[in-house]
């Protein structure tokens, strides 16, 4: 196991600026995810630590050394790609032990090492088997099973459940968060699905052209968002933004929008905020809830709402419904309301609201 620590990265192609300027410290046994759009610089993050693209500028350290020169495989990473990247020739077995029998490792090591790794993964009858006789999960596991038997320092994955179906990328999630439980390895590991990012990660590193936007824990980022980005882009229904002003009377802070004033819970922090200032209020949908009782509690803010489009799944409907005449989702009980068209008393919760300058786009 061990740290990573990078420092003033940047990976130039040519005149394209990949990433620009990255410092971070990973911990070790920590579990790293790096989460972005396509073309943050994610991924060539990655590759860069892997040592499979040269850094323009900076250091990349491993356990307190500095690796740039280091060529892949003498850095002691093993990477867990997309495209599972199996020899079609090879059983499981081989594949497994490939890397191994590479480098001269006695056999019988090879087939205890080979025959713990498909034991942890739960692969032990597949041994046998070539990869056209295996699913795309099974093929998944192999290809970690190869990465374990290294006994790395670090694991990297690159987009591992890309290619599979929604359920396998499920089963696959867990089986890669038991692994990380079973082996506490140093592991980094990228992907554009917030939802694995925020079910898999001890701590989320969000990337945005080439540079870090915000990271910490999953919970960091979704209660507590640095800008309007990591906001809408972690939280599925995506949050609601509404355009409005601050009205600043003393000790007391509230939301003007067009035809309503919502009052900001108390105690906010709003230091450097101003009167007039106009802002964007962040709303997500599990935060809106059909009102219960006569009187909203404290925090609450009351509004009733006529429901323009119903979205049921089951044991959540998604409504969508107009707060001062923008459209604004809600995530209601499945039995909260039947039908569009139908009106309802809502509850705002303004102590989980979240709050942008609209100009910078950054959280006041």
């Amino acid at each position: 196991m061990a740290e990573v620590k990078i420092t003033g990265l940047h990976k130039r192609y040519g005149t394209f600026h990949a990433v620009r300027g990255i410092d971070l410290d990973i911990r070790d046994g920590e579990f790293t995810v790096l989460v972005g759009p396509s073309g943050c610089g994610k991924s060539t993050l990655l590759r860069t630590i892997a040592g499979l693209e040269e850094i323009s500028e900076g250091t990349i350290e491993i356990g307190g050394e500095v690796v740039n020169d280091f060529r892949p495989r003498d850095r002691d990473v093993a990477m867990v790609f997309q495209d599972y990247a199996l020899y079609p020739h090879m059983t499981v077995a081989k594949n497994i032990g490939f890397g191994l029998k590479a480098r001269k490792m006695p056999k019988a090591e090879v087939e205890t090492r080979v025959g713990e790794a498909a034991r942890m993964l739960g692969i032990t009858p597949l041994l046998g088997r070539f990869p056209r006789q295996l699913s795309g999960g099974q093929r998944q596991r192999v290809a970690i099973g190869r990465a374990i038997v290294r006994n790395p320092r670090i694991f990297l994955f690159d987009e591992p459940l890309s290619n599979l179906d929604a359920q396998l990328r499920d089963e696959m999630r867990g089986e890669i968060k038991r692994l990380h439980q079973d082996i506490a390895t140093t592991m980094i590991y990228v992907t554009h699905d917030q939802i694995e990012a925020m079910t898999l990660a001890d701590r989320i590193v969000l990337m945005r052209d080439g540079v870090i936007e915000q990271q910490g824990t999953p919970l960091d980022l979704f209660e507590r968002p640095a800008s309007t980005f990591v906001a809408g882009f972690l939280g599925s229904p995506r949050m609601n933004f509404l355009a409005g002003t601050l009205a600043l009377s003393g000790s007391v802070a509230a939301i003007r929008l067009s035809d309503l004033l919502l009052p900001v819970a108390p105690g906010r922090n709003l230091d450097g905020a101003t009167d007039g200032q106009a802002v964007l209020l962040g709303l997500r949908p599990e935060h809106m809830t059909r009102a219960r009782g006569e009187k909203p509690a404290e925090g609450m803010f009351r509004q009733e709402a006529t429901i323009d489009l119903l979205q049921p799944t089951g044991s959540r409907s998604y409504a969508t419904f107009r707060l001062s005449g923008a459209p604004v989702m809600a995530e209601l009980q499945a039995h909260d309301v039947s039908r569009p068209g139908e009106s309802l008393p809502i509850d705002i919760n303004m102590s989980r609201a979240s709050i942008f300058d609209a100009l910078s786009e950054r959280a006041l």
